[in-house]
């Protein structure tokens, strides 16, 4: 199986810092491995100090889940199944989108946290660094 390596890890971050700047919102992009444990943390020049432990917390959300964590605002309001789950794992768990799993070869690998902008604006920056591994994967294949 695959797993999230510092450098790897490096080039998620670039991809992802450099689609924060098209944008000119200043980031914190952070990765995770598949156990949750961080690999590598990124703070943009001016990023907002609350987003460090956002972001950390949004791609341990994602990989704790297995899933993005955008999809867990709908589940998580008033009245619904899993209102509260924010409340546990001493508050780790984030229910709204900016954390994304990282699969390669069919396997979540690990995941990652974007915190700094809007929701839609952190679901961007998320979204390139996954397609930067999903190209990243592609082109491995093929040279198989």
């Amino acid at each position: 199986m695959s797993q999230i390596t510092l450098a790897l890890s490096k080039k998620l971050i670039e991809a992802a810092e450099q689609e924060a700047v098209k944008i000119n919102v200043p980031m914190v992009i952070s990765i995770v491995d598949s156990g949750g444990n961080l690999v590598a943390c990124h703070r943009m020049d001016e990023a907002l100090l609350v987003s460090v432990d956002i972001a950390q917390n949004k791609a341990w959300t994602s990989i704790a889940m297995k899933m993005p964590t955008e999809n867990l605002a709908q589940a998580t309001g008033s009245g619904k199944e899993l209102f509260g789950i924010n409340t546990t794992n001493n508050g780790r768990v984030v229910i709204f989108g900016g954390g994304i799993p990282l699969i390669k070869d069919n396997q979540i690998i690990g995941a990652i946290g974007v915190s700094g902008g809007s929701v839609k604006e952190d679901i961007r920056v998320a979204k390139a660094a996954v397609d930067m591994l999903s190209n990243l994967s592609k082109a491995a294949s093929i040279a198989d």
